[in-house]
C-alpha cells in the first residue's frame, strides 16, 4: 500500500513539475534581471543516491552500482540575502518502511558567479532519520546550481551524513529548482 502511494505521489509530482517547468521556461529572459536574489524562496524536487561507509571507504564502480540506494525528495529554502539562506528537505528511498526516510534543516552559503547562472554552494545542518534506524544526524555538503532562467535551474550536490548512533554515509542529489 505504501509502495503504491509513493508511486502515485511521485508520478503526480513529476507531472506537476513538467507543467510548471514549461510555463516558467516561457517567460521573457530580457526582463528577468539577476539569476540570484535576496528574499528568494526556492522549491526543489530531486532524485537521491545514498552510499554507505564501506562504499565511501572503498570506492569502486562495482561497489557503487551494487550498494547505492536510489530515491527522491523535495526541499524548500529561503534566501535572506543573495548569498545566505536556510532550508528544509525530506527524501525517501525505502518502499517498505516509513513514508519519509530523512528530513533535515540546513544553512546554505552560495556564491553566484557573476551573471553566468552558476552558483557553487556549501551547506551544513542537522536532521532526523526515520528509516532504517531512528537517529539524529549532522551533515555537511557542497554542490553547484545552474539557472538557465532566473526562475528555473538544476542542482547537483553531495553531503556527508553523520548519524549519532550509526555509521556515516553519503547522499548525492540531482534535481530541479524553482525560484520565486
Amino acid at each position: 500500500m505504501i509502495n503504491t502511494l509513493k508511486k502515485k505521489i511521485l508520478l503526480g509530482t513529476v507531472a506537476l513539475l513538467l507543467a510548471a517547468t514549461s510555463s516558467l521556461l516561457a517567460e521573457d529572459m530580457s526582463a528577468a534581471g539577476d539569476y540570484y536574489r535576496a528574499k528568494e524562496i526556492d522549491f526543489d524536487a530531486f532524485g537521491t543516491a545514498s552510499y554507505g561507509k564501506y562504499t565511501i571507504d572503498h570506492l569502486s564502480g562495482s561497489r557503487i552500482s551494487h550498494n547505492t540506494r536510489l530515491g527522491g525528495g523535495v526541499g524548500l529554502s529561503y534566501f535572506f540575502t543573495r548569498y545566505l539562506g536556510i532550508g528544509v528537505d525530506a527524501y525517501s528511498e525505502n518502499n517498505t518502511g516509513a513514508f519519509i526516510d530523512s528530513t533535515s534543516l540546513n544553512m546554505t552559503l552560495r556564491l553566484p558567479v557573476g551573471h553566468s547562472g552558476f552558483a557553487p554552494f556549501v551547506y551544513g545542518g542537522g536532521g532526523r532519520q526515520f528509516d532504517l534506524d531512528k537517529v539524529w544526524l549532522a551533515q555537511v555538503g557542497a554542490g553547484i546550481e545552474y539557472r538557465f532562467t532566473p526562475r528555473v535551474g538544476f542542482i547537483l550536490d553531495t553531503r556527508w551524513v553523520l548519524p549519532n548512533h550509526t555509521k556515516y554515509y553519503g547522499v548525492a542529489r540531482l534535481g530541479v529548482r524553482f525560484a520565486f
